[in-house]
């Protein structure tokens, strides 16, 4: 395991504490990953935080055609 799991961790954590609704990333080997989802959403949830969502960028765009 690298460096960069950190700042993935980082991410994460961040978005938890300052309550964010969604992290969006194009991280889908470390963030975006549904059994990562449910894990650190059931961290979260065992310390008194809200489910954090997790999307791709494709998620969020609104295709106007």
């Amino acid at each position: 395991m690298g460096l960069s799991w950190i700042d993935d961790a980082t991410h994460v954590a961040v978005a938890t504490v300052t309550r964010a609704d969604a992290i969006v990333s194009w991280n889908f080997k470390h963030i975006v990953r549904l059994d990562k989802m449910k894990a650190y959403n059931q961290v979260n949830l065992m310390n008194g935080y809200g489910i954090l969502t997790i999307i791709s960028p494709k998620e969020v765009l609104i295709d106007e055609d």
